[in-house]
């Protein structure tokens, strides 16, 4: 019988993963991978505000993801290529939330739970919020699911047929923040981008639709929680490293599958 633990683990890592692969098709499809590395290294700066306004570390992340993917996005059009000004912003705020944990006055972080994540001491309530957050950034994909899904593909014809692009682009951005903000939990600020991008970049060669792909997706994702999570409980290594780790392993599988899928 699992302990009570290890079901919260599980349960935690599932949440995380139906969340993180619908949005990681629009991430693969928009070629936005930075900017998912620049909002989960802003985590880390949301944990420094919670800490020292003792708010909850859930409501400091999400606040400060959400600042920084509209930062992105309103700095995204200057004269700076996207790809240099989301490299720069990436590890600007994961230098300053560093800087920012260790001057907190009286606080002794654990700097490593926030790094990598500490999916193996979620509690009931950290569950619950992890599993609020996750529905609500999953609704926010399935109401918007086809105007996204245009936007995304030609903006010019969503401009056209009525669309808004740019309010898309915002709604995304919610639902990005969201997800960063209950999967620092699980896999911690230096791994979130990868368990946005490692499944839905996996279930690609097999998936004929969107649709298709992001459900392919969201089970490569919760195969990497469950499967990373075994190989922690075996062979005592860190639970978010092993479940990305995991979703690695599918990647190269499914690279490897990927010719003779084309072949058919």
């Amino acid at each position: 019988m699992l302990d009570d633990f290890a079901i919260r683990a599980a349960l935690a890592g599932l949440g995380v993963a139906l969340a993180a692969a619908p949005l990681g098709c629009f991430v693969v499809w928009r070629r936005m991978a930075y900017f998912g590395d620049a909002t989960s290294h802003a985590a880390l700066l949301g944990v420094a505000l919670a800490l020292a306004t003792e708010l909850p570390i859930f409501a400091g992340v999400l606040a400060v993801a959400l600042a920084m993917a509209l930062i992105v996005g309103g700095l995204s059009d200057r004269q700076l290529s996207t790809d240099t000004l989301l490299g720069v912003l990436a590890h600007a705020a994961l230098a300053f939330g560093l800087v920012a944990v260790s001057l907190l006055p009286g606080q002794r972080v654990d700097l490593s739970a926030y790094l990598f994540g500490e999916i193996l001491a979620v509690s009931a309530g950290d569950l619950a919020v992890i599993w609020i957050g996750a529905l609500a950034a999953v609704a926010l994909l399935v109401w918007r699911w086809q105007a996204l899904l245009t936007a995304t593909l030609n903006p010019d014809l969503a401009t056209a047929s009525g669309g808004h692009p740019r309010r898309e682009q915002l709604i995304l951005t919610l639902a990005l923040a969201l997800t960063v903000a209950v999967a620092l939990k699980v896999v911690g600020a230096l791994l979130i981008a990868a368990m946005l991008i490692v499944p839905a970049a996996s279930a690609r060669p097999f998936a004929r639709t969107p649709e298709m792909m992001a459900v392919i997706a969201a089970l490569f994702g919760a195969v990497a929680a469950f499967g990373g999570l075994a190989v922690s409980f075996s062979y005592d290594t860190p639970t978010g490293p092993s479940i990305v780790s995991v979703a690695a392993l599918i990647f190269i599988g499914s690279s490897l599958l990927s010719p003779m899928l084309r072949a058919r």
